[in-house]
């Protein structure tokens, strides 16, 4: 006789059924739900702002008008990507521009002015030991100190006795450790600034040749008003205008001038002096840089400071690493000319002339004649490529403006003859006066500046990309996440469906047998409660 099912064995049968049929209807929901890379493509074109993709997508539109918004779409896609193709090799160009400001100021320094006589050796200073150890240097003798008899008849001529008394050797025997100086020599045979300074202003109040410094060029000893080289501090101006700067009277000393017999270096066809305005962190470079000033004349002298600011390469070909030398601190082309002169000497003849850096040994007057002078006018006429010295990136010089007047005048010729105790005919062939100022209290700046950057470059690229696609940034990430939701159901996915284990066929074969010996063993009938359907064996939704 059967037994009749118990309340819990009544209650158990339809409960485990029920979780058995949740378990694989969650499974088919959650795989509903999840959009599949065709459902990412359709929802990105209907939500996406590039214009023209749901209209070639879209079941609405015809063939033909799909056909148009295709053509009509590729179109403003090459415009696009023409129109970026050029923006970008213009930015690859790396294009420059040259802007100009005037820059009003309360006072400016002062530049450093560098005179310079024509002339090098005076000739009331020459003994019988300058001419004999330095004669062949000046073109007046050969090799072995005799005197050319060209040298003679032109002494004889200018009536230069001083002098032919001085040439003749006959009697006279050199020192035997005599060893001349070159720097020496020059600093002692020059033109002496104390005596060619009749009056200095700045200002207009009083200066000295104290307020000079002295340094040594190719045109032998020089001097420098303001070079900041002995300790004060720069000048400064306040105002523009002549009287507001330096004012200076000079005698050149034309009667010291050393007689031309010949063709060299040391010798000058000119009187007058060789004037450079330059700024204090670059040497003078005045017998390539240097304006004449001539006697007989005031000279004015209206300047301007310019500040350039150059760009590094790409952009530009100025020079923005430190100079690399033993003799100079700060880069500046006059710095690189003087610092290859000198290597080049050194090189070529194993000393250096007077007004070179360095400690290496000065060239003897022998020297300068048979090597220094002519490879140094070689260097500087005829070699190209030893010296390539390349624009700083940050410079200062002075535009100039010069006008003349003649000096002295008729009313004022006796007078100053009568002052400095010359002639009028002195007065007039050796002195002059020279005026430098500032045009006004301003200075130009002109600045090298990027033409075109990446900010020029997104912006050209975004407001295109508005004008033929209607796009923007937030589209561009709009597309990257479609791409990324894609990557992820197709790529992800399969690797993910790789790795998960599956079941073996013997496993779930004798899990039902199990399944289906305990259902048997509890001895219920699959319809137990009254108006429920047959929904099957517990086993079949394990199964």
């Amino acid at each position: 006789m059967a037994e009749a099912p118990t309340t819990e064995s009544v209650a158990l049968g339809p409960s485990k059924k029920s979780n058995a049929q949740e378990t694989p209807l969650k499974n088919t929901e959650s795989k509903s739900l999840k959009p599949s890379w065709r459902e990412l493509t359709v929802s990105f074109v209907m939500r996406t702002k590039v214009h023209g993709l749901k209209f070639i997508f879209s079941p609405d539109k015809s063939i033909p008008q799909r056909v148009i918004w295709i053509m009509a779409f590729f179109l403003c896609i090459s415009l696009l990507c023409t129109w970026s193709r050029n923006r970008i090799l213009y930015l690859m160009s790396y294009p420059a521009v040259t802007k100009i400001y005037m820059v009003w100021a309360h006072n400016m320094s002062f530049p450093a002015v560098t005179i310079c006589n024509k002339n090098v050796f005076r000739v009331s200073t020459l003994t019988k030991e300058d001419l004999y150890h330095s004669g062949y240097w000046m073109d007046l003798m050969y090799h072995n100190h005799t005197v050319m008899e060209k040298s003679l008849s032109i002494l004889r001529d200018s009536h230069k006795q001083g002098l032919l008394s001085l040439l003749d050797f006959n009697n006279y025997n050199p020192h035997p450790d005599y060893r001349i100086n070159t720097t020496e020599m020059m600093g002692r045979l020059g033109h002496q600034l104390e005596e060619m300074l009749l009056d200095c202003r700045f200002r207009g109040e009083i200066c000295t040749h104290k307020n000079f410094s002295t340094i040594y060029t190719r045109y032998g000893k020089c001097y420098t008003f303001n070079s900041g080289l002995d300790g004060n501090p720069l000048l400064t101006t306040l105002k523009g205008g002549t009287g507001n700067g330096l004012e200076i009277m000079l005698d050149i000393q034309q009667d010291e001038y050393l007689p031309v017999w010949g063709e060299t270096d040391e010798t000058s066809y000119e009187a007058g002096i060789k004037v450079q305005i330059h700024s204090q962190d670059e040497p003078p470079f005045i017998d390539q840089l240097g304006f004449g000033v001539a006697p007989g004349f005031q000279t004015f002298v209206s300047c301007q400071q310019q500040l350039l600011q150059y760009l590094p390469p790409p952009w530009g070909d100025c020079k923005s690493t430190p100079i690399d030398s033993e003799f100079f601190s700060t880069y500046s082309i006059t710095a690189c000319r003087i610092d290859c002169e000198t290597r080049y000497l050194l090189e070529n003849c194993n000393c250096r002339m007077v007004h070179m850096p360095g400690t290496s040994t000065v060239c003897t007057p022998e020297q300068y004649k048979d090597c220094a002078d002519p490879a140094l006018d070689f260097l500087v006429e005829k070699d190209n490529d030893y010296c390539v010295c390349q624009t700083p990136c940050n410079m200062t010089r002075y535009g100039k403006e010069l006008s003349m007047v003649k000096i002295p005048s008729k009313a004022s010729a006796k007078y100053l003859a009568k002052k400095f105790n010359k002639t009028e005919q002195y007065i007039g062939e050796n002195i002059l006066v020279l005026d430098i100022f500032f045009e006004a209290l301003n200075y130009e700046k002109i600045e090298q500046k990027k033409a075109y950057e990446i900010a020029g470059l997104l912006g050209d690229i975004g407001g295109q990309m508005g004008l033929f696609i209607g796009a923007s940034v937030l589209t561009i990430l709009e597309i990257f996440d479609y791409l990324y939701e894609v990557f992820k159901d197709k790529v992800l996915g399969y690797f993910i469906r790789k790795k998960r284990p599956q079941r073996c066929q013997s496993d779930n074969l004798s899990t039902c047998d199990t399944l289906r010996s305990h259902s048997d063993s509890l001895g219920f009938t699959p319809n137990m409660l009254p108006r429920h359907p047959t929904l099957g064996n517990f086993e079949e939704f394990a199964c």
